[in-house]
Order: structure tokens, then C-alpha cells, then sequence
């Protein structure tokens, strides 16, 4: 059972990109943010506390970083003459994916908790009755 709080030195110590743009109120309401996205109640499939944090920590920055740009999606394509940008979320993908690729950071995250987006099978067993006898 794996609960953690927000410890903004270490988040802007991992993430110094942060440090003079993200004051700590503010990173602290993203990682309130982040916890929509991976479960910080206990229940959740991370039960390693270290490892929940450091995928938190992941969120924030990728929330913190959609929040300083304007633009949303990935960027597909771009000219220089006139300027033109084209973004895109991508295709509808399964589990929301093209949402983190948007950042460095989400796309690390996305890559981090590929294990806990795979079907876990939990055996029951019958014990009720069967005309057959099992």
C-alpha cells in the first residue's frame, strides 16, 4: 500500500527546468492533478512508494509542461517562411497514449507503466454448487 506527498526540492531537483517557472504552490496543485491519473489513495497497482513517486513526479512535470504551451498536440508539421505550425493529438489510440506523448515527461511515464496496462488474470476458484461435482 503505497501513498506519497508532494516534495517539491526533490521534483525541482529531478526537473531543474522547472525551478524558476513552477513555484511550489503551483507544482503542488499538478501534482494534486497527477494523482486524477495515477491512483495515490493506496488501492492502486504501484505498491512501491518510490516508484510512485518518481511516476507522480513524471505527471507534474508533464502537467506542468502542457500548461506552459499554448499549442496542443504534437507537433506534425512546421514552415519557417510565414511561419506556419500544424499540430495533431494523432489517432485515437487505446489508453489515451497520444495525451502523454505530448511531453518528454508523459512519454517517459507512458513508457514507465506499460507493465500496469496489461491484463492481470486473478484465478477464482468455484464454490458453489455444480451438478458435476467441482
Amino acid at each position: 500500500m503505497a501513498v506519497v506527498t508532494f516534495n517539491y526540492p526533490a521534483w525541482v531537483t529531478r526537473y531543474p527546468e522547472f525551478k524558476d517557472t513552477v513555484p511550489a504552490p503551483l507544482a503542488t496543485a499538478y501534482f494534486s492533478e497527477a494523482c486524477l491519473y495515477c491512483d495515490n489513495s493506496g488501492a492502486g497497482p504501484v505498491t512501491d512508494a518510490a516508484k510512485l513517486a518518481l511516476l507522480l513526479n513524471m505527471l507534474t512535470a508533464h502537467i506542468a509542461a502542457l500548461a506552459s504551451q499554448d499549442l496542443v498536440g504534437r507537433i506534425t508539421d512546421a514552415t519557417e517562411g510565414s511561419v506556419s505550425v500544424s499540430a495533431s493529438m494523432g489517432d485515437a489510440v487505446p489508453g489515451n497514449r497520444a495525451w502523454y506523448l505530448q511531453t518528454k515527461y508523459g512519454a517517459a511515464y507512458w513508457q514507465a507503466t506499460a507493465a500496469l496496462r496489461t491484463m492481470t488474470y486473478i484465478p477464482r476458484r468455484f464454490c458453489g454448487y455444480s451438478p458435476r461435482g467441482y
